[in-house]
């Protein structure tokens, strides 16, 4: 079994594309293939030490699902089956996609819906992301003066997404036993 999970929630499919090309960067051993959310389970999620979880900012800075108006499950209807998973020993990295030009008021918002529920839940999460290079008002993601995650957008900044992805996977490589 691979050492490092990816687990991603998406509606465009940006999500997973981006999910993808972070797996491309590992062999088999390390990282497992990427899995949507809504074709998994909790237990998949718990058999792993190492988790990067991916999830875009729909709607007013919601998480996708049914009520951002997603066409299938996501993160929104996952994360209560997580809610009895320890995460205590467990570390997490998160990244979130968003679009800092139409929704600069709450530019990737869904990143602290996943930041806290893994906090409450014991995790240590590793990854966060200066907001410089940015433009936008205002993101709940932002705390400390960093995004809890690394911030993609890939509508309006989609030529800095490989640059980003690798200075992002070596900042968190030593917390998951990395060798880049």
């Amino acid at each position: 079994m691979a050492r490092i999970g990816i687990f991603f929630g998406s509606n465009t499919g940006k999500t997973r594309k981006v999910s993808k090309m972070i797996k491309k960067r590992f062999d088999d051993d390390t990282m497992a293939d990427p899995v949507n959310v809504n074709r998994t389970s909790a237990a998949d999620v718990a058999k792993y030490q190492y988790l990067i979880f991916g999830t875009p900012t729909l709607g007013d800075g919601l998480l996708p699902g049914l009520s951002a108006d997603c066409e299938s499950e996501s993160w929104e209807e996952f994360l209560p089956t997580l809610a009895d998973v320890d995460f205590a020993g467990k570390t997490v990295a998160i990244f979130g996609l968003g679009d800092q030009v139409g929704y600069a008021h709450e530019f990737v918002d869904a990143m602290i819906e996943l930041y806290n529920f893994l906090k409450e839940r014991g995790a240590t999460i590793v990854g966060a992301w200066p907001t410089d290079g940015y433009e936008f008002d205002h993101s709940e993601a932002v705390v400390d003066g960093k995004f809890v995650g690394l911030a993609l957008d890939l509508d309006n900044q989609s030529a800095l997404t490989e640059q980003r992805l690798d200075a992002w996977l070596k900042s968190i490589a030593s917390a998951f036993d990395l060798n880049l």
